[in-house]
């Protein structure tokens, strides 16, 4: 009985939509596996060194590390898929290729970090500073509601929705009211992306797929969105003064453009 509850359970929360389908409802994010660190940076560095004596990556899966100064650690391809490093510091720390799905990182500092070629499914980056992280060819359907992403890159990156493996592709990058000022998305798959009410003031869409985006309220401001996908993409109420490298074509297909406020 209880594996087809298990089962029941599973299929609810697949069949809901993605903004009812908040990770943050029924978390107590003061409990202490949301607050509390069972490590120390010596023991972290410890196992680091260790996993790169052997030549294997490290595995702190699951590991809680909140809180914790990590800044400027190697990480290069360490698991760390479904870690608990809320307000955790990993300012200037290389993350190259490293596994973070399903992992926590409310309100934690990556200031300056890499993050190349790291996985990054479902992880939750609710109000973190990543202002100059470097997400170049990340796969990243990502919760980065109201993260600080100035000056951020992606490259080349996939924040687009899992159409094969989720249902309805609801699992994809979230920006909602993020601030991307001046962030470089240059040929990265933003394909049903949310950017409601983020800022990409500055930003680079340069060869972007926006194609299924969700853009309401978004500030585009000096955007350049020169060779971007915009096609089925949501731009009511978007804010779109000044773009570089406009053509007729670019916002052609997407929808409700008589709302774009120019």
């Amino acid at each position: 009985m209880k594996t087809l509850a298990n089962i029941a359970l599973a299929a609810m929360l697949l069949a809901v939509p993605a903004a009812a389908q908040s990770v943050m409802q029924g978390v107590d994010m003061d409990s202490p596996a949301m607050t509390e660190a069972t490590m120390t940076r010596a023991q972290v560095e410890a196992a680091l060194a260790d996993a790169k004596a052997k030549g294997q990556p490290a595995d702190l899966t699951g590991a809680r590390l909140n809180g914790l100064d990590l800044s400027g650690l190697d990480f290069a391809g360490a698991i760390l898929r479904a870690a608990r490093l809320n307000g955790a510091s990993l300012a200037g720390a290389n993350l190259d290729g490293v596994n973070l799905d399903q992992a926590w990182l409310h309100r934690a500092n990556l200031k300056g970090a890499s993050l190349k070629g790291a996985n990054l499914f479902q992880t939750q980056l609710i109000r973190a500073d990543l202002s100059h992280t470097d997400f170049t060819g990340a796969r990243a359907p990502a919760n980065f509601t109201r993260a600080d992403l100035t000056g951020a890159t992606f490259t080349g990156a996939d924040l687009s929705a899992d159409m094969k493996n989720q249902s309805m592709g609801l699992m994809r990058g979230d920006l909602t009211k993020a601030t991307l000022t001046g962030v470089d998305f240059e040929g990265a798959n933003l394909a049903r992306v949310v950017f409601d009410f983020a800022v990409l003031t500055d930003s680079r869409l340069v060869k972007a797929n926006l194609m299924g985006a969700s853009l309401s309220g978004a500030k585009l401001n000096r955007t350049d969105v020169t060779g971007a996908n915009f096609n089925d993409a949501d731009v009511a109420g978007a804010r779109m003064q000044g773009l570089i490298g406009e053509e007729a074509s670019t916002l052609a297909n997407a929808r409700n453009l008589d709302r774009v406020i120019r």
